[in-house]
């Protein structure tokens, strides 16, 4: 029976000696901690050297590499030095393989886990390899090394920065352990604590050992993932009570008793006879393959993961700078012009943050947290300015996403429809961008098909297929098109309205070749067929320009304003209380949303918003919706991906609110009035649809 033996500088109260199979061989293993008494680990290694087959050093300072350099660690190669007889390792080899390893099993069995997360690194210089890897995937690393080793309440922010400090301060750390070079000072220790707490509590990520992060409390470790080595059942449960989400713990899980990685290293040597640096690649990937093991992902209270996300908006007139402290004194007691010269001013307000959301959850235990960041432009003043203008501030709100580590930008309102819709966001942007049209036109179908069914004045097959006829306006546009090619399948007519009188004829072409049997008609004005429409969708960028007549609609009609600045103002709906006008398709979010006031119920939010908490649910971190062609399997796409993620379509509003039982009730009377008036045909079925703001609807046109 061969015997490894673990000479460790940490606590005495984890050691351990138990017996075991190895690779095909008898082990005794044994841990002693020091409680890093120097003297006794020198003890411990002139007595045990002629006992055991193989010495451990466990909770020692590393020798490491940082870019190019090797740094040695001097009292580690002392108690290095003093073992003559038999081989001795630290665990470094088989530590870097594994950290790296852990970090990329990580990413990949989580889905993108650690993209664009703020990962804080505690002894950055000892791990350089690990955040070398983890910079694959953030930019948003951290190091602690000045406030652990020095005391200096600074961190590193960079692996340059990093590099350089290795170099200047590892002639005064080389000789010292851990913490001794901190103040000790009251005041200014409390300080650096401080430091640290700050730190850990913007951090998504920490990497550190168990003993630097014991004294934090649910504050700083609240919703974390900590990447760290050696964590025992006792710790896990330890770190649930702190409020950790999840532990990536780099040493494999081998025995029943957990050991250190420097214990499996020296087990690795002794089975195979050889000495530290004689262990290759091939040899430690041989004996990783022969073992199947792998670094552990623990839930300590079962599974939980928080992704991030970030949504760009803006106020939609000078009404809207009311809600903006501390704009809003001014909005309220200023004249008009003093008004038109804050919104000229506030167009070129740096981006900030609106609000910070949280408690979305979804059925599949995900979360997501995410940021409304606005930027200052008011639909006329981004009208205004060249699309690079506007280029500049999404670029500039894009960084703020990135710092703040959102994995995925979602663009609002006017801010998707200026220049290429996107695209060019895209391209120069730090992180993924969605304009969120695909979700809108899902969302605006989705409604319309129910408000339609609810309203009860249109026959409705068992089919989902509604007949009648429909008219799209603004049918070449982003979300128009889509709106316009899903609706050919699911009416009898579809009138398709736009100026562009070329890309009508492109888009009818591309609808029958999809949908052969649809029958299409094309204008450049609405009022032309307006009269006989049950229902429209109004997908325009008039910044508030008459797109229609709305006096000459059909009574009973269902129209899905999807524009924002709203293509119907609330004055025109006034007039016509047998019209139902929704505002697109709003979406329930699951869980409990704290969010600020969007001018939306609790828990709702706009198609374009939830299409990018949809894809941060999904860890979908990818340019989704760009550019004024949908996919429409796109559309199909993401109304599964909702369905999925707990996402419903929200009780369907106005601009008086949400429309209840009754106020449906009071339409359909006034259409059918005003039908008898017009003697304008009943139809064949007229069920009166009765339903729940919670309810949904899985037959809709985008089926």
């Amino acid at each position: 029976m061969k015997t490894v033996v673990s000479i460790s500088l940490g606590s005495d109260a984890l050691d351990y000696d138990f017996t075991t199979d190895f690779l095909g061989q008898k082990f005794r293993v044994v841990r002693i901690g020091t409680n890093k008494d120097l003297k006794k680990a020198e003890s411990l290694i002139k007595e045990w050297q002629t006992k055991a087959d193989v010495l451990g050093l466990g909770r020692v300072r590393e020798h490491y590499n940082v870019g190019t350099k090797r740094f040695v660690q001097k009292n580690t190669k002392h108690l290095e030095d003093l073992v003559k007889k038999i081989p001795v390792t630290t665990g470094s080899q088989l530590r870097n393989i594994l950290h790296e390893w852990a970090i990329r099993h990580t990413q990949i069995s989580q889905g993108n886990f650690f993209n664009n997360s703020r990962v804080m690194f505690f002894n950055g210089v000892s791990n350089y390899r690990a955040a070398s890897v983890m910079s694959e995937f953030t930019d948003n690393l951290f190091f602690a090394d000045p406030v652990m080793q020095l005391g200096v309440p600074k961190l590193l922010t960079s692996l340059s920065a990093l590099e350089l400090y290795a170099t200047g301060t590892h002639p005064l750390n080389k000789w010292t352990p851990p913490h001794v070079l901190t103040p000790s000072v009251a005041p200014i220790k409390e300080w650096n604590k401080y430091i640290l707490r700050k730190a850990a509590q913007k951090a998504d990520v920490i990497a550190a050992g168990y003993e630097e992060v014991e004294h934090f409390t649910l504050e700083e470790m609240g919703g974390k993932t900590l990447l760290s080595s050696t964590i025992t059942d006792e710790r896990l449960e330890k770190l649930r009570e702190k409020g950790v989400n999840m532990v990536v713990d780099i040493c494999p899980k081998i025995f029943d008793i957990t050991v250190g990685i420097n214990v499996i290293e020296a087990m690795i040597l002794a089975a195979l006879d050889k000495k530290q640096g004689e262990l290759n690649q091939d040899d430690f990937l041989e004996i990783m393959e022969t073992l199947q093991v792998e670094p552990q992902i623990l839930f300590p209270s079962g599974f939980k993961r928080i992704n991030r996300f970030a949504f760009v908006i803006h106020p939609l007139s000078q009404q809207y700078f009311k809600n903006a402290k501390p704009l809003d004194v001014i909005a309220k007691y200023s004249p008009p012009v003093v008004m038109d010269t804050v919104e000229k001013v506030m167009a070129y307000a740096p981006p900030f943050v609106y609000s910070h959301v949280k408690g979305i959850k979804s059925p599949t235990g995900v979360e997501a947290e995410g940021w409304l960041i606005t930027v200052g432009g008011t639909p006329k003043e981004i009208m205004a300015h060249s699309p690079e203008f506007t280029y500049r501030r999404l670029l500039a709100a894009a960084k703020l996403a990135k710092r703040m580590g959102a994995q995925i930008m979602g663009l609002g309102a006017f801010t998707k429809v200026v220049g290429d819709a996107g695209i060019t966001v895209a391209k120069r942007a730090p992180l993924p961008i969605t304009t969120g049209n695909s979700y809108s036109a899902s969302g605006a179908l989705w409604a319309a098909a129910d408000a339609t069914r609810r309203l009860g004045l249109v026959e409705i097959n068992k089919t989902g297929k509604v007949h009648g006829k429909a008219m799209v306006v603004g049918a070449t546009g982003a979300i128009g098109s889509v709106c316009a090619r899903l609706l050919a399948k699911a009416v009898d007519e579809i009138y398709m309205v736009a100026p562009e009188t070329a890309k009508l004829l492109a888009m009818k072409e591309t609808i029958l070749q999809e949908t052969p049997e649809a029958k299409v008609h094309l204008s450049t004005h609405a009022d032309k067929d307006l009269g006989e429409m049950d229902m429209i969708v109004t997908a325009t960028s008039g910044a508030g320009k008459k797109i229609l007549d709305f006096m000459k609609v059909k009574p009973g009609c269902v129209i899905t304003d999807v524009a924002r600045p709203l293509d119907i103002p609330a004055s025109d709906v006034a007039k016509r209380p047998d019209v139902l006008v929704i505002e697109s398709g709003e979406i329930e979010l699951p869980g409990d949303v704290q969010m600020k006031n969007i001018s939306l119920p609790n828990n709702v939010a706009y198609a374009c918003l939830a299409e990018t908490i949809v894809l941060a649910l999904e860890g979908r971190f990818e340019n989704f919706t760009l550019g004024r062609n949908i996919e429409w399997e796109k559309v199909k796409e993401i109304y599964q991906m909702g369905l999925k993620h707990g996402m419903k379509l929200a009780a369907i509003s106005g601009v008086s609110g949400v429309y209840t039982d009754d106020d449906i009730k009071r339409i359909r009377e006034f259409a059918l009035k005003k039908r008898a008036e017009m003697k304008i045909d009943k139809p064949k079925v007229i069920p009166l649809k009765k339903k729940k703001a919670s309810d949904t609807t899985k037959k809709t046109a985008t089926k």
